[in-house]
């Protein structure tokens, strides 16, 4: 029996890199802190490669490791911010924005926005990511019955968003 070949982390990186970019952007909701997401899960990776059994695993590895990381992010934005003595500036969204998505694209991703972390986590990863209730839930460390709930909420939450309803972020 013949053993893996070791990750080969440059050639993950080349090809996987921007998808993981993309998929930490919208999970955290700025390019700047998705980048430094991607490349905290790759000096993880980098850390950690001898523990990694399975070659063919690494890009769930990598994956299951940008998820937590942005959600490491967010725990720690919020704690920022509920420490925060005065209040933040209001920063204009970049000029070519407009440009990038159709409004009806940002009206979504406004919408998305607005989901609890755990709903926004599941439909990134299953529409965006176009993972099976498996992966997600292996990457987000639960169980394909919670995928599935979290997903239904989701998009329930989404359709009253859309149509104008206010949501108490309970759903």
């Amino acid at each position: 029996m013949t053993a893996d070949p070791p990750v080969d982390l440059a050639e993950l990186y080349r090809t996987h890199h921007l998808q993981m970019v993309r998929l930490a952007r919208l999970l955290v909701d700025d390019t700047a802190s998705a980048e430094d997401v991607v490349q905290e899960a790759f000096l993880g990776m980098h850390r950690n490669r001898g523990a990694l059994r399975d070659s063919r695993a690494a890009v769930g590895y990598l994956r299951q490791a940008v998820v937590n990381q942005s959600r490491s992010m967010l725990r720690r934005r919020r704690t920022v911010r509920a420490h925060l003595k005065v209040a933040e500036p209001e920063i204009a969204p970049p000029a070519d924005s407009e440009v990038i998505l159709a409004e009806e694209h940002q009206e979504v991703l406004r919408a998305v926005d607005q989901l609890p972390p755990r709903q926004r986590e599941v439909l990134v990863l299953r529409y965006w990511s176009e993972m099976s209730e498996a992966e997600i839930a292996d990457a987000l460390g639960i169980s394909k019955g919670t995928v599935k709930s979290q997903a239904s909420r989701a998009m329930a939450t989404l359709a009253k968003i859309m149509q104008g309803g206010e949501t108490d972020g309970s759903v």
